[in-house]
């Protein structure tokens, strides 16, 4: 069998961090590869729900380069603005991208890295892991979820409004997705909302710009420095608002356990439930790696400046603060990106 050609560097994921790498690797006249197990370009954005909004303006959540452009439409950019975005930019920057292609393992092979996939072997001198958490949602062990006879859905594979119109759902988990899908469920369905602790409205001029700074000052100089305000509160984007306004934001505390038909709650009192949306997050999507053993049992690799601490010719990116300040947003997205590159550019150098 023939040996595959070694890249200097191959980046598994071909979303918002892969780009952005894309983006500063060119620039630098680096030898990658992108690897991508999406049909098209998007990434995660290719599966968010219909009606998703960012809620930063669109020139502050643009990837290195060049600024996506303001929306047609009134408000912050929607999904599907996003997923134009990310489509141009690939093409304007002639980005080296291959997909379908879906990794199965990376693998130790003498002086390089293998990256195995359905498409063959691809071998690196450096491996970028850049997957993200969208194919790892999480959801809690609760007791009795087995038992529903219901739908059960993640917020990774909700789509809209109109499957549940004229049904009780439970919408789980106190963030914007929370939020967001309360707020376009509650006209046509029966919807309570589930969260742990009252829900963290921000101010209605508080937007992803200030939580983003915020996040970033906060790892720089610590919380007792930094005003109240992440990346997990509650912006005000004009669905949410207009819920607010027809009283629809009203939380209750979490059920204690499950039943065939629907919830208990802790006062003992059942409720009957068609549906129940789970808004309860993600977890690192690190699969591909177990090969290497450098999964620690929280789900994360232990990383200095981004570059795995057991296998250095493995880095990582997108997967949240502990591989960089922000760097699962798109805004955080080029900063990661650019510090992370001149790591690569270096470590190759070297």
């Amino acid at each position: 069998m023939t040996d595959p050609v070694v890249r200097d560097i191959v980046i598994i994921g071909g979303g918002q961090m892969g780009l952005s790498l894309g983006y500063y690797l060119r620039r630098a006249g680096a030898d990658f590869l992108i690897l991508d197990a999406e049909d098209g370009p998007g990434g995660a954005w290719r599966h968010g729900w219909e009606s998703l909004r960012l809620f930063s303006p669109a020139g502050y959540s643009s990837l290195p380069g060049w600024l996506m452009p303001p929306p047609a439409h009134e408000g912050y950019p929607t999904r599907d603005d996003v997923l134009a975005y990310l489509r141009d930019y690939e093409a304007r920057y002639a980005l080296p991208i291959e997909r379908p292609v879906r990794v199965a393992a990376v693998e130790r092979a003498g002086d390089r890295l293998d990256v195995v996939t359905d498409k063959g072997r691809f071998a690196a001198r450096m491996v970028v892991s850049a997957t993200g958490t969208w194919s790892h949602p999480y959801i809690p062990d609760m007791a009795g979820r087995a038992l529903f006879a219901g739908v059960q859905v993640h917020s990774a594979h909700y789509v809209g409004p109109d499957a549940y119109a004229g049904q009780s759902v439970l919408v789980v988990g106190g963030g914007n997705s929370g939020a967001q899908i309360v707020a376009e469920l509650a006209p046509v369905a029966r919807t309570s909302w589930v969260t742990t602790h009252d829900p963290l409205f921000l101010p209605d001029d508080v937007d992803g710009r200030v939580l983003f700074e915020r996040a970033v000052a906060r790892m720089k100089e610590g919380p007792s420095d930094v005003p109240v305000g992440g990346i997990g509160d509650i912006v005000m984007v004009p669905p949410v608002k207009a819920a607010r306004a027809r009283g629809d934001l009203s939380t209750r505390r979490p059920f204690t356990r499950m039943t065939a038909t629907g919830v208990v709650w802790p006062d003992g009192s059942e409720t009957k439930v068609d549906a129940i949306i789970w808004c309860t997050g993600f977890r690192p999507a690190l699969a591909h790696l177990a090969e290497l053993g450098v999964v620690e049992a929280d789900g994360r690799v232990l990383v200095e400046d981004q570059r795995s601490i057991k296998e250095p010719r493995l880095w990582l990116a997108g997967y949240g603060d502990w591989c960089g300040a922000g760097s699962a947003t798109l805004m955080g997205a080029a900063r990661t990106a650019r510090d992370l590159a001149a790591r690569l550019v270096e470590a190759r150098a070297g």
